[in-house]
């Protein structure tokens, strides 16, 4: 058995590749360190680096302050029934204008595209979502955002180069488009669906435009918001106390505000994340590699 001798190729490569993990995983990093710094420590240069203070007192005050607890079940119902909405317009969307042949397909799909290209705009879509009555209500966060059409399309390019063979059995041992889809193409395409799902909750889980948009009661806002407009206030008020008490280290309270909201955001996310990565890892490769 022979042993492969390393070139300088690959040692550059490596040092490259390793450059470049160092370059993403630097600014989480720095949020973390920063997140946990106090107003004189963020000023401190070497701070990037090196941490030079450990404070909870931004954590504490973001807990106090916002109503975490309601903010994260929030998020949560709207990852769970969003997401499930997502994923059945996009998966049944996708085998209809994929797979079966009827009027009107070819037109289907350019209005598709076209919404890719053109939008309405702010004033009809708030009218539209007004007439439908969806105004504080909990499915404004839901209905305007059922489906992403590049996400669509990317499942109909998948669902398009699966063998025509598999829903033609199907079809002859006496299944319906239903028993296809569900039995047959989904587990097949589990790897698909799976990265497509995963930038379905991830978009979701960052949502605030629309809570913002459509919902007035607080009650109702998800976890983002909450934290959007806690650091806004935040950011107000402790720039007016600095201009009256003319005291520097006051005004980097906002920023260190800002990096803490982004772990409290970003922490459940990560935890859901290493249960999909391998099928997200599989799915991002379909069509990459034949056979």
């Amino acid at each position: 058995m022979s042993v492969r001798r390393y070139t300088a190729t690959d040692y550059v490569l490596a040092c490259f590749m390793g450059i470049l993990a160092l370059v993403i995983v630097l600014p989480f990093y720095n949020v973390i360190i920063r997140s946990f710094a106090t107003p004189k420590a963020v000023n401190s240069q070497l701070f990037y680096l090196i941490p030079t203070s450990f404070d909870l007192s931004t954590y504490r005050y973001v807990f106090e302050k916002t109503d975490i607890a309601r903010g994260l079940m929030n998020s949560t119902l709207v990852v769970l029934v969003g997401t499930s909405l997502n994923m059945f317009v996009t998966t049944t969307g996708a085998y209809a204008l994929s797979r079966k042949k009827y009027p009107g397909k070819s037109l289907f799909m350019i209005l598709i595209v076209i919404t890719m290209l053109f939008d309405g705009g702010i004033i009809p879509f708030y009218m539209t979502v007004k007439g439908l009555g969806l105004i504080n209500s909990f499915l404004a966060m839901i209905l305007p955002a059922s489906v992403d059409t590049f996400l669509l399309i990317i499942l109909i390019n998948h669902f398009r180069h699966l063998p025509p063979s598999l829903e033609e059995s199907a079809h002859l041992d006496g299944a319906n488009d239903v028993r296809i889809l569900t039995s047959i193409l989904l587990p097949v395409s589990k790897a698909s669906v799976a990265a497509v799902g995963l930038f379905y909750a991830v978009a979701r889980w960052n949502e605030w435009w629309l809570a913002m948009f459509f919902i007035n009661n607080t009650d109702q806002h998800p976890l983002q918001l909450m934290l959007r407009e806690l650091i806004n206030s935040a950011a107000s008020t402790l720039s007016m106390a600095a201009s009256a008490a003319r005291h520097s280290t006051v005004q980097t309270m906002p920023e260190i505000m800002q990096m803490a909201g982004v772990v409290i955001t970003v922490v459940p996310i990560m935890c859901v994340y290493p249960l999909i990565q391998p099928y997200f890892a599989r799915g991002v490769m379909v069509g990459a590699i034949k056979g």
